[in-house]
């Protein structure tokens, strides 16, 4: 009967663990995994899928950039407001991203403790919420100057840990086992 529990258990724990990790992925930017009824957004936008691309979202940064009272982004420049991509930036911008502190940390929180390194429209969201929220920190005076900027530096701490992560080498688990049973000061040449 013991040993039957234990099994039990260890399905149970392994069940679990294995669906915690799965969810965790999703919960980065959950707007942009909703459809929305009265948009013909597209489910899951994502900028950046070429090179020109990347400098288009770098053009879009440098406009001057417009917050509305009710946390609208607009791009005050009517030649790049008016390219297709400016409307994906404006999608994310206003539908995907966090722009509330508690949804700010919940994201920054959620990315100290996620394992492995961002795939690449989790990465992007991730720069426009720091973009953004350094945009708010310049805005801001006091007290709140403060928080914007708390919440800006662990958004930066994040994408610096991912830069970091991605940057290093791979390395294969029959790789990883010669280099453990290496001496110290010592290689494989």
């Amino acid at each position: 009967m013991c040993w039957k529990t234990l099994l039990l258990l260890l399905l149970y724990y392994n069940a679990q663990a294995t669906v915690s990790h799965r969810w965790s992925r999703a919960i980065l930017f959950p707007a942009a995994h909703r459809p929305k009824r009265s948009s013909s957004v597209p489910l899951n936008p994502v900028l950046q899928t070429s090179l020109e691309e990347v400098e288009l979202l770098y053009e879009l940064l440098l406009a001057e950039l417009e917050i509305s009272p009710d946390l609208k982004i607009s791009v005050k420049d009517e030649e790049l407001a008016s390219l297709r991509k400016a409307s994906n930036f404006r999608t994310i911008c206003n539908d995907v991203i966090p722009k509330r502190i508690p949804d700010i940390r919940r994201l920054s929180a959620s990315l100290a403790s996620r394992p492995g390194i961002l795939k690449k429209e989790d990465f992007e969201r991730t720069v426009l919420t720091l973009a953004y929220t350094a945009y708010r920190t310049a805005l801001s005076q006091g007290y709140q100057k403060d928080v914007w900027a708390q919440a800006l530096v662990s958004l930066f701490q994040a994408l610096r840990h991912d830069l970091i992560q991605s940057s290093r080498p791979r390395v294969s688990p029959s790789e990883l086992g010669r280099h453990q049973d290496l001496e110290p000061g010592t290689s494989t040449q």
